[in-house]
């Protein structure tokens, strides 16, 4: 079974993160297909825009598969091209706009994929959250940087060190979300949203994302700083005895024990 799916629905490609059994939680395999399919459409002319969606209706994206990186079975990116980031996605600038089609839970890594997006639909069955402080991690993948870029510092706060989620309803609140609507409409009117952008001028459409998103040679400059310091966080817990807890603790299914250190 392929796990990312590509879809050409005219000047729309649908790109499918396709392991439902898991909730579409990302292993390296996944990264490396995801991708590889961005690299694809970014380098077809024909294509103005790219959703982004999970299998299944119970999740967009659990974040990273964590029972596979307990195991030593990789991480959730490619290895020939780690500067893409989480699922081959958050870091991976290609220049035509990405809209995520939210159709479940979007926890960590899946939050993530949804403010490395453009634009957002959510289903109303839909959550947010960044859990990662549950399991002895930090949100490296783009939560750090980019939430407070999206919604107000202190409702980004909460987000980040509760580790609890958030509904659809009030994602669509503080502003994450463009629009959420009833499931069966998610994917359809992500859709709509690409062929709406597609009616438009395709350099107008590119130099106008560019500059929202401080885009200079493909890097968002405005991040930097961010991505820093999201690395060097990242980099004091690989180390961390919490790390290694808190995988293992999900893979057993058991409360942790923290040492703190």
């Amino acid at each position: 079974m392929d796990v990312a799916l590509l879809d050409r629905q005219g000047p729309v490609a649908v790109v499918t993160l396709n392991r439902p059994e898991v909730r579409n939680a990302v292993n390296t395999e996944m990264a490396v297909a995801v991708g590889r399919i961005l690299e694809e459409v970014a380098n077809d002319r024909e294509i103005r825009a790219v959703v982004i969606t999970g299998a299944g209706d119970k999740s967009f994206c659990a974040g990273a598969d964590l029972k596979a990186i307990a195991n030593g079975a990789g991480k959730p990116l490619d290895p020939e091209h780690p500067e893409w980031g989480f699922a081959g996605v958050v870091r991976h600038e290609i220049d035509k706009p990405l809209i995520a089609a939210v159709n479940g839970f979007a926890l960590g890594g899946g939050t993530e994929i949804a403010l490395a997006s453009d634009l957002v639909v959510a289903s109303t069955t839909a959550t947010f959250g960044l859990p990662e402080v549950k399991r002895g991690i930090v949100a490296g993948a783009g939560g750090l940087v980019r939430l407070k870029q999206q919604i107000p510092l202190k409702v980004a706060m909460r987000l980040t060190l509760t580790g609890e989620p958030m509904s659809a309803a009030e994602a669509g609140r503080w502003g994450l979300v463009n629009e959420v609507v009833e499931p069966e409409e998610v994917l359809p009117t992500a859709i709509r949203l690409g062929e709406c952008i597609a009616q438009n001028a395709p350099v107008a459409v590119r130099w106008s994302r560019r500059v929202l998103l401080e885009l200079a040679d493909g890097v968002r400059v405005g991040e930097q700083v961010g991505w820093r310091l999201s690395g060097e966080a990242s980099s004091v817990i690989r180390a961390s005895a919490d790390l290694l807890e808190g995988t293992r603790a999900f893979a057993e299914k058991r409360a942790p024990q923290w040492q703190g250190a």
